[in-house]
């Protein structure tokens, strides 16, 4: 099948290469001159596990380009709409700016019969708003939306555990074009959800509700452990025993962040807000409110632990992006908290295998290096994103190298045991 993909960003890109990794004949559609050249050259502008390696197999059997005309879209039958829906400056909703342009753009080069699929993450009733003007050119609208999570967006798009398909009253064949774009996936078993507009719009930002509610709940109880000399990882792995609970999302800690979480709760409650319905999600601005908190107290405890102040002393930060990887530092709890310590004086000196770049160009200020040249005479060592490697430090081996053997375990991804046996003061969150 012929595809267009509009927006080559993260979702986009991994949209495009993934369809031509499945036989599919992709051309994917950017405004950014830099980005498409970068992506036809098969260099992905961001990290992401066997992105690169997909990009260079489409590009070299011809099923993959990419390109700033959009009228290269014309031809095809299915065309993806995978731009961005960033936070608007001036409050939380979603700022639909790309996705009205994308679609205004697209229109004209579609023929009847097309099929445009909206992926991005939108407010419910955008697919609404933006059907009447899809049908007027005789093509067919579906909300299609993405559960991608970085660092495995390949296997997800790939081979997703779910589809859910949006679609209008009459245009029941973009179903079956929707299966044959999800062919293998479909062959495979994958559940697919065939519903309306609304409910295809909820369930992706009412899925990142839940999990960000879930971590916000287990950093919650780090609360309560701090104060009264609870074990909160404990505490998790005896609620993860309940089928009804499970473990995953349960790891206490600086909190969630990246670019969908984060934007997506706040833009869901002022959705909510606009419909009158604002006090059924009210507890999302709690939820948000319980993740900022983290990162102050992972501030807090390194302070404490180097006796009331970080003036002058120097800081390892392990870990810049929000998760491993990952390089991306939108909404990064780990690098607001380096910037936090570097803004009470700390010498930080931090550390990532693959967000450094990224970093260095939001906050210029801090200082970044290798791993043993952040670990080098240290005063103390911060982990923030729990990369492998990082998780797999030889607390012993470490001894020498830094000045004093402290450790903040802002992800309560290390054996607290084994760095507590090797030497060190370790302090974890909700941790004893």
């Amino acid at each position: 099948m012929k595809i267009s993909v509009i927006g080559c960003g993260y979702l986009g890109a991994v949209h495009a290469a993934s369809m031509a990794s499945l036989g599919h004949d992709v051309v994917g559609v950017d405004v950014d001159a830099e980005k498409i050249e970068a992506l036809s050259a098969g260099r992905a502008p961001f990290f992401e596990p066997e992105l690169p390696q997909l990009l260079l197999d489409g590009l070299e059997a011809g099923r993959l380009r990419f390109s700033t005309d959009i009228a290269d879209a014309a031809g095809s039958r299915v065309h993806f709409i995978a731009v961005g829906t960033p936070q608007l400056k001036t409050s939380g909703a979603a700022d639909l700016t790309y996705v009205d342009a994308a679609f205004a753009a697209l229109l004209p080069h579609v023929a009847p019969g097309d099929l445009l699929v909206g992926k991005s993450t939108v407010p419910v009733g955008t697919a609404a708003r933006l059907a009447p003007s899809v049908e007027a050119t005789g093509a067919m609208l579906a909300w299609n939306p993405e559960f991608l999570r970085e660092g495995y967006a390949v296997k997800d798009t790939v081979a997703p555990d779910r589809l859910v398909y949006g679609i209008g009253a009459g245009h029941e064949t973009s179903v079956g074009l929707l299966n044959e774009v999800y062919a293998t996936a479909v062959a495979a078993d994958t559940p697919v959800v065939v519903t309306d507009y609304a409910t295809a719009e909820l369930v992706k930002v009412a899925a990142n509700a839940f999990l960000a509610t879930k971590i916000s709940f287990i950093n919650a109880m780090a609360e309560i452990a701090e104060v009264t000399g609870a074990d909160v990882t404990q505490l998790a792995d005896a609620l993860g025993y309940d089928s009804r609970i499970g473990r995953r999302f349960l790891n206490a800690g600086v909190g969630f962040g990246g670019g969908c979480l984060p934007k997506d709760i706040r833009a869901f409650t002022a959705r909510a807000e606009e419909l009158g319905r604002g006090e059924s999600v009210a507890f999302l601005k709690e939820v948000d409110a319980i993740n900022l908190r983290r990162r102050q107290r992972a501030v807090d405890v390194v302070v404490e632990e180097l006796g009331g102040s970080v003036f002058r002393k120097k800081v390892a930060v392990l870990g810049l992006a929000f998760k491993p990887d990952s390089d991306d530092v939108r909404d990064s709890p780990a690098l607001d908290v380096a910037v936090q310590l570097n803004g009470l004086g700390a010498n930080v000196v931090a550390t990532d295998p693959e967000a450094i770049p990224n970093s260095r160009r939001l906050h210029p200020q801090l200082t970044f290096g290798t791993l043993d040249e952040a670990l080098e005479s240290a005063d103390a060592v911060v982990l923030l994103t729990e990369w492998k490697h990082y998780r797999a430090l030889d607390p012993s081996a470490l001894l020498a190298t830094v000045a004093h053997p402290l450790v903040v375990d802002g992800r309560n991804a290390l054996d607290a045991d084994a760095w507590r046996a090797a030497g060190w003061t370790y302090r974890g969150l909700g941790r004893r």
